[in-house]
């Protein structure tokens, strides 16, 4: 796949502005606790205790960043192609062992699917790009492993 823009699912989608609405809510509690540059910071404890607001609103602030220029992205790729695996996908997999598996390649990941990849793990790295026929090899604890894309679709 390139290094360009990617699609995402409309689930992922919605799941990412949620948090991202979560997140700035989170922020603005955090930073209005900040003391102003006028306010008299009291002892240690209570300096400790500023620096480690501070920084929870720095890291807040990376991952609104973060989420921010993936929904910018999305915006830019469009929807996934057919035939290619993307964000969305549901891709029937053969394993080396003849065993075969169908997973859904997702942003995010989801307990409640059990089927499901996400796009920044080995397999499902592995699949975005690829199409039915290809071979993918990705990581595993156990060394590299192959499989074979059997069918994509939506």
């Amino acid at each position: 796949m390139t290094d360009g823009p990617r699609p995402i699912s409309a689930d992922a989608l919605r799941a990412l502005r949620r948090e991202l609405a979560e997140l700035r809510a989170e922020r603005a509690a955090v930073a209005a606790t900040l003391k102003g540059e006028d306010d008299a910071v009291g002892d240690r404890a209570d300096e400790a205790d500023e620096l480690q607001r501070a920084d929870e609103v720095g890291r807040l602030d990376e991952r609104i960043d973060r989420i921010e220029e993936r929904l910018r992205g999305a915006a830019e790729a469009g929807a996934p192609a057919t035939g290619v695996v993307g964000v969305g996908s549901t891709v029937t997999v053969r394993f080396e062992d003849g065993g075969e598996s169908t997973v859904h390649v997702g942003e995010l990941a989801d307990a409640d699917d059990p089927a499901l990849v996400t796009s920044d793990s080995p397999l499902g790295a592995a699949l975005l790009g690829r199409r039915a026929g290809d071979t993918v090899t990705y990581r595993t604890p156990g060394g590299p492993m192959h499989a074979v894309v059997v069918s994509v679709g939506a």
